[in-house]
């Protein structure tokens, strides 16, 4: 029953990278900011611009607080992610994510 979330993002999904524990792993999911109230990027501080957004992750790869997800070049870190199920079938996960810091 859940066949068209992975036939969606197969087709229409972002290819992005996990990484977990040394490992790397290819996948294809949803990533795009979290809507606020106001549509703000990344505000200026002493130290230079910081991007305090939050971002969606929408997919079919199970991910764990601390895996880094990597897309376009930006690195994200899982701040709390949930599987979410049709009946008893596994769906997708959605994860809320952060930019991670470079020095990390």
């Amino acid at each position: 029953m859940t066949r068209w979330a992975a036939r969606i993002l197969e087709r229409y999904g972002q290819a992005v990278t996990v990484e977990r524990k040394g490992a790397v792993e290819a996948v294809r999911a949803f990533l795009q900011p979290l809507t606020e109230r106001r549509e703000a990027g990344p505000e200026p501080s002493p130290i230079g611009n910081v991007d305090g957004r939050l971002w969606l992750y929408l997919g079919r790869t199970a991910l764990e607080a601390g895996d880094l997800v990597c897309w376009e070049g930006r690195r994200f870190r899982v701040r709390s992610r949930r599987p979410h199920y049709i009946g008893t079938e596994l769906s997708h996960w959605r994860a809320v994510l952060e930019r991670a810091r470079e020095a990390e």
